[in-house]
């Protein structure tokens, strides 16, 4: 892990800058965070051990997935709203496998990037994508480990949103790009799969957990069509929140009756974000 990323990160205990000294971040006041041998750095706090995050399986279903490219044409417009952004820190909360965060990086030499995630698989995943990234573990509900100001970029796709701690991270002339489902988002799957449906409040929602600390100052849709055969379709549900309710033997059961290919709407909304 790069030292210079290590030293934007701050302590989850005292929130003093951290130092990476041969594998082992330290603070001044002496709490030390030993670098896994998988490359990740945890610092979830004490408070959040036991929380629930992606399982092995649905890391492992996720990396399947998006290496397929499906998902690329919201990548690919991260890629294209990021331009505008500082050569600097880019972060992303709830990074997953880091897939997103590895493609803004791109071939900016300059740039590097801190995933953030709260499970441990997903975090191993991130740390072997790009060797620009450090790979944390953190509870995005808690305060961030990360330095006031240090992010020149913030991105967060289907993840949860602190506002009040992302706006502290972010640099004054930073952005915030995020992604969020529309209701046509895989709504071909959603009553035959017995999928999670897209809140049809999610854009106020949004709206209301973003506007006391940032300003809207962009919004596009990403809208594509996919074909998927089944197995893909079994990728796309196990790496989601609705793997965790769904009967494996029966979803593939309902998974046995689609068409092939299945044809899957891709809808999402992007929004750029600067802090008020």
């Amino acid at each position: 892990m790069d030292p210079a990323l290590v030293a934007v990160l701050r302590c989850p205990v005292c929130s003093n800058q951290l130092e990476l000294t041969d594998r082992t971040a330290r603070c001044p006041q002496g709490h030390a965070y030993d670098l896994a041998k998988q490359g990740y750095l945890n610092l979830l706090p004490s408070a959040s051990n036991g929380i629930e995050g992606d399982s092995a399986a649905m890391v492992g279903a996720r990396t399947v997935f998006l290496g397929s490219g499906h998902y690329a044409p919201i990548r690919d417009a991260l890629i294209l709203a990021a331009e505008l952004a500082a050569d600097d820190v880019v972060a992303e909360v709830g990074a997953g496998t880091g897939y997103y965060l590895a493609g803004v990086l791109g071939l900016a030499p300059e740039r590097r990037g801190i995933a953030l995630d709260v499970s441990k698989y997903a975090a191993r995943r991130a740390a072997k994508v790009d060797p620009r990234i450090a790979s944390v573990v953190c509870d995005a509900w808690k305060e961030l480990p990360l330095l006031d100001d240090s992010v020149q970029l913030l991105l967060n796709v289907f993840a949860p949103r602190n506002a009040a701690e992302m706006a502290r991270v972010l640099a004054p002339d930073g952005r915030l790009l995020v992604v969020t489902p529309n209701q046509d988002h895989l709504v071909q799957l959603v009553d035959v799969l017995g999928l999670v449906s897209v809140d049809a409040e999610k854009e106020r929602r949004l709206q209301e957990s973003l506007a006391g600390e940032f300003e809207r100052v962009g919004s596009e849709l990403v809208e594509e069509v996919m074909r998927l055969d089944r197995s893909a379709v079994e990728q796309l549900v196990l790496m989601t929140p609705s793997a965790r309710h769904l009967n494996y033997r029966e979803l593939l059961q309902r998974i046995a009756v689609l068409p092939e290919p299945a044809i899957v709407t891709l809808s999402v909304t992007l929004s750029t974000w600067r802090p008020r």
